[in-house]
């Protein structure tokens, strides 16, 4: 019994696989003949078979081969169509299932239109970046390629020509030419693929670039140092600097050691400048600037440049109740002309005396650099105690710019040779004498004027002094 039940389990096994190989038969021979009907508009992956100058065949599968015609290949050009060898893979779209003839019609361009169009599709929906060249242009904007797809990036969608250093035509069309054949980073801001709509824009794909930029450089940037970078935009409390991809600002504190009132009198937009970076905030995404951290400050240079006595030419700034602050010409430094030092006569407003913009010839009568401060005068221009040093000045002066006219290459004579033999200091010692004997004349003349104001003048030296030291705590705040 036993022996009779394990033969008929054994040849229900048997039979049980011989039905499963026969259905995994049948199925695989359906599958291999079952014949698929094609749509127009499908995209498939297809083996040439054969290619020929007017046709190529084309294995789509369940034993069917599609035809490309030679209109398709004619579009194509002789150069794709070299680059097609039998038994390569290719895609192809379904123009007709089925013509009078019963072949199915492909196309390999179509194929790759819409290949790229899922492309395209894809990174509109990831919203990423990418770079492409300027294939042409029309009234309206630039037209690009993403891969056979066809773009338009629209004027308003372009960034200005003066953000890109590049200097713009007299007309849109001109600078659009230029752009022809150049790359552009872009974004996709509109897709429709049913009316062959695809719209990009570089502004968004810059402001994305600059995003990522300006996160790169917060986190690279150090208090100290400098670089180079490009004037974006001027405004009334300071000017945006362009580091490639971050703007960071300089105060108008910062754009001078001097006086300014809005940025546009020291930079222009476009300008490159070197800049210092002051401070990075991180977290409100700030970056601190200056220009004028990398010159040399001005007061530290003065008392190698000026000395108590000299006469200066400077321009009238301000007007105080207590005097009138000037720029010294050629310089960045701003010193005080103390309402005592603008007239011998007493006056109420340095207004009764000066305007400011009025260009002055004034004298230095103090000068602190560690303070920054410097006191100029008015009314000590003229005055004989400085006589001799003016006169020695000018001296100096006049000769130097004299040897610089003989020995310049622009000089429009030549010595004779008698002037030569003589020497300089035989034809100088006549000047010499006659400029001696007119200095002691005027000496001689004021010696008196100056004996009998001296009493005076020292009355009011003390006077300006005390005043100054009154009006000392108004002086730093102007300064």
């Amino acid at each position: 019994m036993e022996d009779q039940g394990e033969a008929s389990l054994l040849e229900e096994g048997r039979e049980t696989k011989e039905d499963d190989s026969v259905h995994s038969m049948e199925k695989l021979l359906e599958e291999s003949y079952a014949y698929r009907p094609f749509q127009r508009g499908d995209i498939l992956e297809g083996v040439i078979v054969s290619a020929s100058p007017t046709e190529i065949l084309i294995d789509i599968g369940s034993k069917t081969e599609g035809l490309v015609s030679s209109r398709e290949l004619e579009r194509m050009g002789p150069e794709a169509f070299e680059k097609l060898k039998v038994g390569d893979e290719v895609p192809v779209y379904v123009l007709n299932p089925e013509d009078k003839n019963g072949n199915v019609i492909l196309s390999l361009s179509r194929a790759q239109l819409e290949k790229d169009w899922q492309v395209a599709q894809e990174i509109f929906e990831a919203g990423e970046c990418f770079e492409t060249t300027v294939s042409g242009y029309n009234r309206g904007g630039l037209i690009v390629r993403v891969g056979k797809v066809r773009g338009f990036v629209p004027a308003s969608q372009l960034v200005p020509p003066s953000q890109k250093s590049q200097e713009k035509s007299q007309s849109d069309e001109e600078y659009w030419a230029r752009m022809v054949g150049q790359q552009l980073q872009l974004k996709i801001i509109e897709l429709d693929r049913r009316r062959n709509r695809l719209i990009l824009s570089e502004r968004a794909a810059m402001r994305e670039w600059r995003g990522q930029q300006k996160e790169k450089l917060l986190n690279e940037l150090q208090e100290g140092d400098v670089l180079r970078g490009r004037v974006s935009s001027l405004c009334s409390f300071g000017a945006f600097i362009d580091l490639g991809g971050a703007d960071g600002l300089v105060h108008l504190s910062e754009l001078s050691w001097g006086r300014v009132s809005h940025s546009k009198e020291v930079l222009q937009i476009g300008d490159e400048v070197d800049v210092y970076i002051l401070n990075v905030d991180r977290e409100k995404h700030r970056i601190g600037l200056s220009i004028k951290r990398l010159q040399p400050e001005p007061w530290s240079l003065v008392p190698e440049k000026y000395f108590v006595g000299q006469l200066v030419q400077g321009t009238i700034t301000k007007l105080t109740k207590f005097g009138a602050f000037a720029h010294l010409d050629n310089d960045e430094i701003e010193g005080l002309i103390h309402i005592s030092e603008l007239s011998d006569d007493p006056i109420a407003h340095p207004k009764e005396v000066l305007r400011e913009g009025d260009v002055v010839t004034l004298r230095i009568i103090r000068i602190d650099a560690d303070r920054r401060r410097m006191g100029l005068s008015l009314k000590r221009v003229q005055e004989g105690e400085y006589v001799d040093l003016d006169w020695r000045e000018g001296y100096t002066s006049d000769l130097a710019e004299e040897e610089a006219e003989l020995e310049g290459p622009e000089a429009e004579y030549e010595l004779s040779p008698e002037v030569e033999e003589a020497g300089t200091e035989k034809i100088a010692a006549p000047y010499e004498a006659t400029l001696e004997a007119e200095a002691e004349t005027q000496s001689e003349s004021t010696q008196e004027a100056g004996l009998q104001g001296k009493v005076e003048t020292e009355t009011q030296a003390e006077e300006a002094l005390s005043s100054e030291v009154e009006e000392d705590t108004s002086y730093d705040r102007q300064i």
